[in-house]
């Protein structure tokens, strides 16, 4: 049993003013492995008035000073890699080999901003102007649960890189990767108050960090509903707001494709971090000729597919992080049934010889794209099969969804595929299993978002342009 009985305010860690105990839960058993003592108002108000008093000195910093401090940030978690591996596997049920990459990926995150750092140019001269880009100011993190220590690295990252200070307010679901991360940010000795963090509800600590008026910006990353309810308060201050929210991504399987290689792709995409993953291509698409060569291949493969153990190498479906959303996707699952698409593999309950919050993989075929398992992100392992007549039909489907983060295209040639990729309406379109790059940006058309980050894109979002009418470059 593990408790965590602090936040992090003005470089201290500090018993909170808040008294609320969360459980936390270990989702492959369903067993409670600790708690945590939440922060309240008074506590994300003292942790803005630390940030607003750091942000003068730490906003004049020299470009050298913020690289300095972000490497040593990434030196520290760094360090601590197979601490957070552990705490994210126990904690939140990912998959061994997703987990490795979520603790790698929280260190290097600090690498990334440094990066994009070296490479921007703060100020230039554009005719008789100096234009400088200057930091906002305090700027508000809020993370989710989903990849909390890699979200909270990322943001805090570029936030640091622009000369902001920064509050965070990262999932309560994830106390015990927010231990480990914060010990490892103490360690790389930034200056007081430029970051600090507590724990606490959406509902109060996010909620007084969004309205607060020290507050110059907020970023958050979760589902579309708290998206819009944080812009709406977010607008009384007119504060900046980078949102990364929801997705219904489609992976269109062209007729030109072999399906033998892009079939297990599409599968990969659809249920990456166990289908809890807002980019997740969850509406297939295929030839409606080749429906059946199609299920002929997903249905084995999914079969195959071991849910349970996320300590298991072999797992590759680990646990939903709570019982609620557990029962959120028994509720679509349902639901899929009622509305009459076919269940190819999966359904309802636990797989075989597991417990906790684990939910069987499930794919439906003979999905249209009115029914509500195609239209609601569910965020967890189910899949939709839908088909098209054409080319056409199949875009058209693709970008009739109220979302637009991601989507993918498996195509026998490239520059089909690319060609079909323009096409499409999505802040990330990957084609042929293109990766990640952390330098690409990132975020969402219509109902997925507002904004970018990663990169020089993510590092923008934290300046504001100031032009020095008159002013020779300095």
């Amino acid at each position: 049993m593990s408790d965590t009985s602090h936040i992090y305010v003005d470089g201290r860690f500090i018993t909170p003013h808040g008294t609320e105990l969360f459980a936390l839960h270990n989702p492959a058993s369903g067993e409670v492995i600790g708690h945590v003592r939440l922060g309240d108002e008074v506590d994300a108000r003292n942790a803005i008035a630390a940030a607003k008093k750091a942000f003068p000195t730490w906003a004049r910093t020299a470009k050298d000073t913020r690289i300095a401090l972000l490497k040593r940030m990434h030196d520290a978690m760094a360090a601590r890699r197979d601490e957070l591996l552990a705490a994210i596997i126990l904690e939140y049920g990912a998959p061994a080999a997703r987990a490795e990459w979520m603790a790698t990926y929280a260190a290097t995150s600090f690498l990334d901003a440094a990066r994009a750092l070296e490479q921007y140019p703060l100020e230039q001269q554009i005719g008789n102007a100096r234009v400088i880009m200057q930091p906002l100011g305090v700027v508000g993190l809020i993370t989710p649960w989903n990849s909390n220590a890699g979200f909270i690295c990322s943001k805090l990252a570029y936030a640091l890189a622009a000369g902001c200070t920064a509050v965070l307010k990262p999932s309560e679901m994830s106390a015990s990767q927010t231990v480990v991360v914060l010990k490892a940010l103490h360690e790389a000795e930034a200056p007081a108050g430029v970051f600090n963090i507590v724990n606490g509800r959406g509902d109060v600590v996010g909620a007084e960090i969004t309205s607060n008026p020290d507050v110059a910006k907020i970023s958050f990353t979760g589902s579309t509903a708290v998206g819009k309810s944080i812009l709406k308060e977010a607008a009384a201050t007119l504060k900046r707001v980078t949102l990364e929210l929801g997705g219904k991504s489609p992976s269109i399987i062209l007729d030109d494709v072999d399906f033998a290689e892009a079939i297990p792709l599409a599968l990969q995409v659809g249920l990456n971090n166990s289908g809890q993953a807002c980019i997740n291509g969850t509406r297939i698409l295929v030839p409606e000729s080749r429906l059946d060569e199609a299920l002929s291949l997903i249905k084995p493969a999914v079969e195959k597919m071991k849910a349970g153990d996320p300590k298991d190498p072999a797992t590759v479906i680990g646990p939903m992080v709570s019982q609620t959303q557990y029962e959120r996707v028994q509720r679509y699952i349902k639901k899929g049934i009622e509305e009459g698409a076919t269940l190819v593999v999966g359904g309802e309950g636990h797989p075989e010889g597991a417990s906790g919050f684990t939910v069987k993989p499930t794919v439906f075929a003979n999905v249209t794209n009115d029914m509500v398992i195609a239209r609601e992100e569910i965020f967890g392992p189910v899949l939709c099969v839908l088909t098209y007549k054409d080319e056409a039909e199949a875009i058209r489907i693709a970008n009739d969804t109220p979302y637009g983060l991601h989507a993918y295209v498996f195509s026998g040639s490239q520059q089909h595929g690319i060609n079909v990729g323009e096409q499409l309406e999505a802040g990330r379109i990957s084609v042929n299993g293109a990766p990640h790059h952390p330098d690409v940006p990132f975020g969402g058309f219509k109902q997925s978002g507002i904004g970018r980050e990663y990169g020089i894109f993510g590092l923008q979002a934290f300046l504001e342009p100031k032009a020095l009418m008159g002013a020779a470059a300095s």
